[in-house]
């Protein structure tokens, strides 16, 4: 995500509650392949097989209660975005997920995500954390992210963010802390 990328447009990609780890990619691979771009072809296989050849560069990922459960590893995260999904909108997150997203700079954003059907067009501004459903014409406030957060995404994600500021940068406050 770059500065000018605030705003992702993209259609939903519709799941349910707890959408775990093993879920988004399966043990079977993650454990074995280290090349990211090779797992892309199994996201989701098996709770949606074929998942991964549907998705259109741009489209967001929807889920319910509890995405992200599960194994601690990034690569969960990093599949997702390699896929060419733009970010998960869900209701609510694993912890150790919702950190590894950011930190791979992948947006995962909280928000009310009922009413919300597979293929629905969504406009995500992530500066003013509002969610359009151009298909069924209703606005939604997104629980923003803190301003460092919002640097990081757009740094590319925590060790692009390190390495271009040589430690954190908390430019909403104008302090660089390394």
């Amino acid at each position: 995500m770059t500065e000018t990328e605030n705003v992702l447009m993209g259609s939903a990609r519709v799941f349910g509650d707890n959408i775990n780890t093993d879920y988004i990619i399966a043990s079977k691979y993650k454990s074995k392949v280290m090349d990211v771009t090779a797992l892309v072809p199994h996201v989701m296989e098996d709770i949606r097989p074929g998942f991964a050849a549907t998705i259109a560069p741009g489209d967001l990922l929807v889920a319910g209660e509890n995405f992200g459960s599960g194994s601690s590893r990034e690569i969960a995260a990093r599949v997702l975005r390699e896929a060419g999904l733009s970010a998960v909108l869900a209701r609510s997150f694993a912890r150790i997920f919702f950190r590894n997203a950011i930190n791979v700079g992948f947006p995962v954003l909280e928000v009310d995500t009922r009413g919300i059907e597979e293929g629905d067009r969504l406009e995500l501004d992530l500066s003013s954390g509002v969610l359009r459903n151009m298909t069924r014409h209703w606005d939604r406030a997104v629980a923003t992210l803190p301003p460092v957060m919002l640097e990081i995404l757009r740094d590319g994600g925590l060790a692009a963010h390190l390495r271009k500021h040589r430690g954190f940068a908390f430019a909403a406050r104008g302090v660089n802390r390394g």
